[in-house]
């Protein structure tokens, strides 16, 4: 086991949460952040101990300036306001304790779900265009009383609490959710979502598909979403990769986004995630179609990731380093391409370009001006590997699906990862893997799922254990939350991946057809 002395400059780190008015603790949970959590954090340092108190302020982005004992919001992406003038540059050690100031009590950890969907026209089934999601949004914020989001005059998503509904860069709508204590809170989260959505958009003639890959049509078919930070994306991706642009336009996941209480717990929870990614992948795979026929794979969405953009995709191996621990992140997270600096309510093409040089001030685009904490949160939402670690941990290996599966996949997560047990077995289960093992089920699971040869057997033999050790986890939470997993449980038992499932259908039932998908996995 690490400490945390043993592997960062810090001796102790201490974190008070502000509680809302509901009595249940803000936390990060969405992909775009806009849904803004307050907190304050004090720090012991062996080191100028002063510098996070001073710096922890900096972003004029976030609205309230943190001064000792003061609240702080973190707006993530795209900020709220203009970032600040920095007076003092931050260092690498205050980048490390804004990871290390997520560790929160184990009874102050929640559960934060997101998930996307594709939205299309009930009667030709072609994707919905940016007018069509813009009314819906509109109608959802005047029907059920959320805020607008706007970027410029296009409003690109709305908040309600702490949950908030962003758009993808093809128009994919995601609910990022408040960070909720229980699975049945998840839940019911979700089934209240897709109830307003549903009402509002059966009205203009739209319906929303679960699936993870646009089974239909081709990419120059899918609009565009009027957001800065994506087209720089756009015109990026290329550059790197040849699957980037069917990444941004056509994939939707599932994910969710757990806390952990210390820097030991999260080398932990980080390995046990990234070693078990593959087997999430395998249970949600669902994405077997591409324009209109079977592509060869069961989740095309998990092997477009394969080349995206391997700067910031992929299985980190350097996670299972005995010296792993915040600050290594730190230096990955450092040597990870930029895309963007927001300023003056405009996105900034920093493409390619370095954050070590940003830290320095030598950031081309804008030279002299330092980095903010702001900043540095957007960077790390630019990441994508696998497992990514902000102030919490994303697992991010499933396929978007139907609305069973979206409580599924948090409920697969919590019961290994929030009960120590379980994580344990886990732990011990993987621990002789090999980086060459892990390379290979996070190559080969999008193509032949559960039934991928591993060692003696096939991944459906370790996937049985593993859901047995979640649904145990589970048990011992002692919220009756076991049922949640039903729906992986079937997929283990038949060994037959969602997309297996849907194949089966095209090649039968629908006579080599896809439209009938939309009508098979409509919310």
């Amino acid at each position: 086991m690490v400490s945390m002395s043993q592997t960062t400059p810090f001796h102790a780190i201490q974190k008070e949460i502000l509680h809302s008015k509901s009595g249940h603790t803000s936390l990060f949970s969405g992909s775009d952040n806009t849904n803004a959590f307050r907190h304050k954090t004090t720090f012991a340092f062996p080191l100028d101990s002063s510098r996070i108190t001073r710096n922890l302020h900096v972003d004029a982005a976030i609205g309230e300036h943190f001064k000792r004992g003061s609240k702080v919001i973190v707006a993530a992406s795209p900020p709220t306001d203009d970032a600040g003038v920095v007076t003092e540059p931050l260092t690498k050690e205050d980048l490390v304790g804004y990871l290390a100031s997520g560790c929160k009590p184990k009874e102050n950890w929640r559960i934060g779900t997101e998930h996307e969907k594709f939205g299309f026209d009930l009667k030709t089934l072609r994707p919905m265009t940016y007018e069509q999601i813009a009314d819906l949004l509109n109608a959802i914020s005047e029907r059920f009383d959320w805020e607008k989001i706007m970027e410029g005059d296009y409003i690109i998503g709305l908040k309600q609490g702490k949950q908030s509904i962003s758009l993808e860069p093809g128009g994919q709508f995601e609910l990022s959710g408040a960070p909720l204590e229980t699975l049945h809170q998840t839940c019911a989260e979700v089934n209240s979502h897709l109830y307003q959505v549903k009402a509002v958009a059966e009205e203009m003639g739209i319906g929303f598909i679960g699936i993870g890959f646009q089974p239909k049509w081709e990419r120059k078919d899918i609009p565009i979403m009027p957001k800065g930070r994506y087209e720089i994306m756009r015109n990026y991706m290329p550059k790197v990769g040849s699957l980037g642009l069917d990444m941004m336009f056509r994939t939707c996941t599932v994910q969710v986004n757990l806390d952990f209480s210390s820097e030991a717990d999260m080398i932990r929870k980080f390995r046990a995630g990234l070693a078990l990614q593959p087997i999430a992948t395998a249970l949600f795979a669902n994405s077997p179609f591409t324009e209109g026929k079977p592509n060869g794979y069961l989740s095309m969405r998990s092997q477009i990731w394969t080349d995206t953009d391997n700067n910031r995709a992929g299985m980190l191996p350097f996670v299972f380093d005995d010296s792993f621990g915040f600050e290594q992140y730190v230096e990955y997270a450092l040597d990870v391409p930029m895309y963007f600096v927001y300023r003056k309510k405009k996105y900034i093409d920093c493409a390619g370009l370095s954050f070590r040089d940003f830290l320095a001030g030598k950031l081309a685009p804008i030279p002299g001006e330092y980095p903010t904490l702001n900043d540095w949160e957007n960077h790390l939402t630019t990441i994508f590997p696998e497992v990514r670690l902000k102030r919490y941990l994303e697992m991010r290996g499933a396929d978007g699906g139907p609305w069973r599966r979206l409580c599924a996949l948090p409920a697969f997560w919590v019961g290994i990862l929030y009960d120590d047990i379980s994580l344990q077995n886990v732990l011990d289960m993987t621990a002789d893997w090999t980086q060459a093992e892990r390379e290979m089920l996070r190559n080969k699971v999008p193509v032949t799922g559960l039934k991928t040869p591993f060692r003696d057997g096939l991944l459906k033999h370790v996937a049985e254990d593993v859901l047995k050790f979640a649904k145990d986890g589970l048990e011992r939470r002692g919220y009756k939350e076991t049922g949640f997993l039903n729906e992986v449980a079937e997929v283990v038992k038949t060994g037959l991946t969602p997309a297996e499932k849907i194949l089966d259908l095209y090649h039968g039932k629908w006579g080599q057809t896809v439209d009938p998908v939309f009508e098979e996995l409509l919310y």
